[in-house]
Formats: structure tokens, sequence, C-alpha cells
């Protein structure tokens, strides 16, 4: 992709299956090195965008541009750019991660010394020397949905494409394999991933959400948090006087709740340097060091 622009661009994606249309004029941006968070219930359309993104599935309508590759109309040539992991884990059952792993290596030409410095080095960042030799069948979910990962990240795409990677986890491999993705954008990769989970939009850094096919918000999780919340909640553990109220009022801070002559409730819609600083301001360093600012949840 050219500097400056889009790795992934998206213009009036339509796509119909007779009179339904599961996706309707949809139009989106990735960032390079982004994690991008594509949100939604089942059945919204992120699954049917996926794979129009990829080149599975052709539009209705609408122009798709993957890292400077016209998807519509040399949908292979997108191919060999992309890592892909669909909803039910790519691994083929009766045979060994390690014969996966050949098998998926002999589709990209990856064999010989190459696939064992690059299988090594994905065993590693995984964790999956163990299960090596196991079958897929055989491991947990969380392990297997990390080898899915490592398929998909084998011949070193430049964007990894992610539908819904962590249906059917517990919530702590959900957690680990997010810190693994976010290690993969560390190292320059583009994450597109589509999840239900509202709560895994805080491990990226731009969320659209899409309902019965067309898009509905497009934005940072912050801002997608200060439109959608009633705001940070912070406990004040101590006595305020009128002109500090004030202050905090001037500053954008709403008291919410006051309990008794001791304490109160403030809320905030978004927290940074400047509100910090007039709360620590009107509130004095003892009270500062007695505060407990809660993160909002999206309604």
């Amino acid at each position: 992709a050219v500097v400056g622009e889009p790795i992934i661009a998206a213009t009036g994606l339509t796509k119909r299956f007779g009179d339904f249309t599961a996706v309707d004029d949809l139009t989106l941006a990735v960032e390079p090195g982004a994690i991008f968070a594509f949100l939604g219930a089942n059945g919204s359309g992120k699954s049917t965008t996926i794979r129009m993104l990829i080149g599975l599935l052709v539009p209705t309508a609408g122009t798709i541009v993957v890292d400077g590759i016209d998807v519509i109309a040399t949908p292979r040539r997108v191919r060999d750019r992309i890592g892909y992991m669909g909803q039910k884990v790519s691994l083929y059952q009766g045979i060994t991660l390690r014969e996966n792993v050949e098998f998926y290596a002999g589709l990209y030409g990856i064999d010989g010394a190459a696939l064992e410095r690059r299988w090594g080095a994905v065993r590693e960042r995984f964790a999956l020397g163990d299960a090596e030799g196991e079958r897929p069948e055989s491991l947990p979910a969380g392990l297997r949905q990390r080898a899915g990962l490592a398929l998909a990240t084998l011949h070193e795409p430049r964007l990894l494409f992610l539908d819904e990677p962590t249906a059917g986890v517990d919530v702590a491999s959900r957690d680990l394999f997010w810190q693994i993705i976010q290690d993969e954008a560390d190292a320059g990769r583009t994450v597109f991933a589509t999840t239900h989970f509202l709560e895994e939009v805080d491990y990226c850094d731009h969320v659209s959400f899409i309902a019965d096919g067309r898009l509905v918000a497009n934005a940072t999780p912050e801002a997608l948090r200060a439109a959608n919340s009633d705001g940070y909640r912070i406990d004040v553990d101590a006595p305020l006087a009128a002109d500090a109220l004030e202050r905090l009022a001037n500053a954008g801070f709403t008291a919410t709740h006051i309990m008794g002559r001791s304490a109160l409730t403030l809320r905030r819609p978004q927290i940074d340097a400047a509100s910090l600083d007039a709360l620590a301001a009107a509130l004095g360093p003892a009270a500062v060091g007695g505060l407990r600012i809660e993160q909002p949840a999206m309604n």
C-alpha cells in the first residue's frame, strides 16, 4: 500500500442473496498496522463482509482494495498477502498439528530449512511446542485457536483477517489470544477482526459497528465509549468545598451523587491529562490520593 493510504479500503460494499441484503452500502478504511474491530451481533453481516474483503465472495456492488490490490478484479493476487482464520479453525482432524503445518506450508511453497526456521519461530511465539505431536481434536479450545492463528501467520502475511477468533473459548484464553494479536500488530501486521464481544474492542485501535448489514458507528473505542456510556465514574473520598465543585463543573465534571458531606461521585465523558490536572487542582493533593476512577462500560 502507498504510504498514507489505507491498507484496506471498501467503498459502497453491498451483497444481496436474492431479495435479502446481507451487507448494505458499507464503506470503511483501515490504516496500516492497526487492529481494526468489526463489531456486530450474529447475523449482522460481519462474516459476509470479511469474505468479500479476502476475495472469497463477489460483492453485488462496491469496490475493495487490499494492500493496493483490486480484490474484485484479481482475488487470487491478494491471498499471498493475507492470513485468514475463520470461525471454525481450519485444522484437519486425524493428523497431528505438525502435519497440519507441513500441509499449509506446502500451499505457500515453504519447505526444508525455510519451513524449519519459520515454524520454529511461530511455535515458540504461540507456545505450541507441547502440542506439535497432538491431533487438533484432542487440544483444548484455547490452544486450538492459538494453533489456527499460528498457521494463518506461517507465510508472514502483511494482513490478518480473523472471523470471530475467540468464539467458544474461555475468558482467560481470550485475553491471551488478544495479547498475541497485539504482538502481531506491534510487529507491523494489520489485523481486521470480527467480534460480537463488546469488551474486546478495548484491545483495538478502531471500531466499526455493523447492524443489519449497515454501518452504524465508526470510531475509536474511546470515542464510542464517550458517546454510548454515562462516562468515567470517579469516587472521591473527601469533603469538597463549593468553590472546588464549581471548578470541577467548569472542567466538565458532573457531580452525579453526593454521599453525605464527606464524599461524592463525579462523571466525565472522557479522562485526559487536562481533566486530571483540573481534578488535582480542585481536590488538592490529599484528596487525589483517595480517588477511584472507573472506566465506563458501553451500553
